[in-house]
């Protein structure tokens, strides 16, 4: 078995894992599947992908982290993880925060090597404007989403939606997936040219 395949076999096994653990007894199943589909969703892409657009092992491992970020907060709902009640003196549970963050975080990386591989945009400034505006555009989406489901779903979707009485929820959303996308090109790029050089 080659090295690529023992990494792809242990991304399975713990996304499969997690994926477990967050079926069981969640706080409510509508609330679980509503956060958990994103995850199940990218794992079935990457697996139907896989070999016609292998990703680079820093991108692979960074989507398994943002699987194991959502299937959490479907186990306990945003509002409620456990880690994040009154952290740093907090009244509200800032878990959310922490998923928008990654909201923006990962797709930047998977957003910079689609174009970068396909060639659709050249390194530089004109990549990380895209970048950042395809992140600030899945995420409003995202938003918009949440407010369809709640609009059909009523008080069902309260738990979904986690703005825990705040009014600005929606803004802070993407001002934190916002700040996750920007974070992610200051941080990764350099990381992220040196693996795409076996790639492109």
């Amino acid at each position: 078995m080659s090295g690529h395949q023992l990494s792809s076999l242990a991304w399975a096994v713990v996304f499969i894992a997690v994926f477990l653990w967050s079926a069981i007894a969640p706080h409510d199943y509508f609330t679980w599947a509503l956060e958990v589909a994103p995850a199940v969703i990218g794992a079935l892409l990457l697996l139907v992908t896989r070999h016609q657009f292998p990703l680079t092992p820093l991108l692979s491992v960074l989507i398994l982290i943002h699987c194991i970020v959502l299937m959490v907060g479907g186990h306990y709902t945003y509002a409620e993880v456990p880690l994040f009640e009154n952290l740093w003196g907090s009244e509200r549970n800032n878990y959310d925060k922490l998923g928008h963050f990654f909201q923006g975080f990962v797709p930047a990386l998977l957003a910079r090597e689609i174009l970068l591989r396909r060639q659709v945009v050249k390194p530089g400034c004109w990549l990380a404007l895209f970048v950042v505006s395809l992140c600030l555009a899945f995420s409003a989406f995202y938003e918009l989403l949440e407010w369809w489901v709640a609009l059909a779903t009523g008080e069902n979707a309260e738990a979904f939606l986690g703005t825990q009485g705040y009014e600005w929820d929606t803004q802070s959303d993407m001002g934190w997936a916002l700040l996750g996308a920007i974070s992610c090109l200051l941080l990764l790029s350099r990381w992220h040219n040196r693996q795409l050089t076996h790639f492109i």
